[in-house]
């Protein structure tokens, strides 16, 4: 998979939901918005609600795509999650996890799981 220098969020978030789905994951909601965030991918994995950020970095002078997800954009997409599961019931009683999907410098796809754990 390659990108050009025109590539746009859309495409990385596009190009993580197509792979994340060839995996076995549902996507169940795109770019979830609400006051203190947002979410780009929300999908099912088995019973699991699996809230996802994608990450694209065309260099990694400053480090990876994963790096960039510093401890206050994990709070607030901890926030944005939990307003997710406030909003819709049915989800809440469900296991959850926080991943995060990065493409490196040559747009190789990265994807970590349960990403937020200490």
């Amino acid at each position: 998979m390659s990108f050009n220098a025109g590539f746009q969020g859309k495409l990385a978030e596009s190009a993580a939901c197509d792979y994340l789905q060839a995996q076995g994951l549902t996507l169940v909601e795109r770019n979830y918005r609400c006051r203190g965030g947002e979410i780009d991918l929300i999908m099912k994995d088995g019973d699991s609600m699996v809230f996802i950020e994608v990450r694209y970095r065309a260099s990694s002078r400053f480090g990876d795509g994963a790096e960039s997800v510093d401890r206050n954009k994990q709070k607030r997409l901890i926030g944005t999650a939990a307003h997710y599961l406030q909003s819709h019931p049915q989800a809440a009683n469900r296991p959850a996890r926080f991943d995060v999907v990065f493409f490196d410098a040559s747009s190789a796809i990265h994807w970590i799981k349960d990403a937020f754990r200490a």
